[in-house]
């Protein structure tokens, strides 16, 4: 994989669409994971001091995260802040009976509103994070993670992000941990989706990019179970990737 051109590519991608909106700046949710480090890598670099992360630590975030997020920060000397929304998550607590789904959902909601709120503020666009796996997997909360205005990196499987990744330079520390949306305490990406992202790509790649069917990838040895999930997954989340549905009225 020619990563140095894809950089390029994307470092231009990310400045054309800036400036087809006529502001100067960008706005990075930055959790301390491996999507959210790439994003932040590639905004530094296509924008220098015209670009802003965000920390936005929950009260079930664990500490290695904001860690691992400043760390980043420090080594490409990118501009943060950092801002709670455990006062936010907590005044709606009581309504959500103890579900960790909802409660990871609105969380997720709260990052986005706090983040579009700083973009307000900085004359700044919303820079998404979401990789090409959770993107067709559906793995993401709809208007939470998931929104923005532009995104890099949503051509790129999770599974290969990790070389794009260490050809930019992120920190061991990101590169080694398990994937997690943080979301709740102890929450893991692979354990949610029930395989981990190495098998889920192996078969993305021959179901979408290839358009395989399922019969050809079972024949070739992949788990009947785990495709059936891809394949529902794909179908049931798809309204996620697209935008509102507005009914066409015939006014004749």
């Amino acid at each position: 994989m020619n990563w140095q051109n894809i950089k390029e590519q994307l470092i231009t991608f990310l400045q054309d669409e800036l400036q087809k909106t006529g502001l100067k700046r960008v706005t990075v949710g930055l959790s301390g994971g491996l999507d959210s480090a790439v994003v932040a890598v590639l905004c530094k670099e296509a924008f220098g001091e015209n670009m802003k992360c965000a920390l936005l630590p929950s009260q079930y975030s664990s500490d290695s995260s904001i860690a691992d997020a400043k760390e980043l920060c420090a080594k490409f000397d990118i501009d943060y802040e950092v801002i709670e929304i455990a006062p936010m998550v907590n005044a709606y607590l009581p309504n959500m009976e103890h579900n960790k789904l909802r409660i990871g959902n609105f969380s997720a909601r709260m990052r986005m509103s706090v983040l579009y709120d700083i973009s307000a503020r900085d004359n700044s666009i919303v820079v998404g994070t979401s990789n090409k796996s959770e993107l067709l997997l559906g793995y993401g909360t709809i208007f939470g993670d998931i929104a923005c205005a532009i995104n890099p990196i949503g051509e790129i499987y999770k599974s290969d992000e990790y070389d794009f990744a260490k050809f930019l330079g992120v920190p061991a520390s990101i590169l080694q941990k398990k994937p997690s949306a943080d979301l709740w305490t102890g929450q893991s990406d692979e354990e949610e989706l029930g395989y981990t992202y190495k098998q889920l790509d192996d078969a993305l790649k021959l179901l979408v990019d290839e358009k395989k069917s399922k019969e050809e990838l079972v024949k070739l040895g992949f788990d009947d179970e785990m495709v059936n999930t891809i394949e529902y997954r794909i179908k049931a989340n798809a309204f996620k990737g697209k935008p509102p549905v507005i009914a066409q009225i015939n006014w004749s």
